[in-house]
């Protein structure tokens, strides 16, 4: 029997890292954001698989277009205006989830 890979994420800027892991410069940020922004990263972190992602209509996880789709960024809404910029990266384990940067999209 296989085990269920649950979807793991690494950080590509520190300051989104230390955003997630020290709440560090949050306020840099509207309040809503980073709430949501938490909230993703639990959802991401309870997920068995990226499928459960796309299922989640809410996150409005979608793949860009242009220069950014070709690099293969997608993005999961924050609020009507930020953005969670993320790739779908795979190595020896798997599949994972390198989470690029917060952005502004207005």
């Amino acid at each position: 029997m296989t085990e269920e890979c649950v979807v793991r994420f690494e950080f590509k800027k520190k300051k989104i890292e230390a955003l997630y892991t020290e709440e560090k410069n949050a306020h840099k940020y509207p309040d809503v954001v980073v709430d949501n922004f938490f909230d993703i990263m639990s959802v991401i972190d309870a997920a068995e698989n990226e499928q459960e992602l796309y299922a989640l209509k809410g996150l409005r996880f979608e793949k860009l277009s242009g220069k950014r789709g070709k690099e293969g960024q997608s993005s999961l809404r924050l609020n009507n205006q930020w953005r969670l910029i993320v790739v779908i990266k795979k190595d020896a384990q798997g599949k994972y989830i390198l989470i690029i940067d917060i952005e502004d999209y207005h």
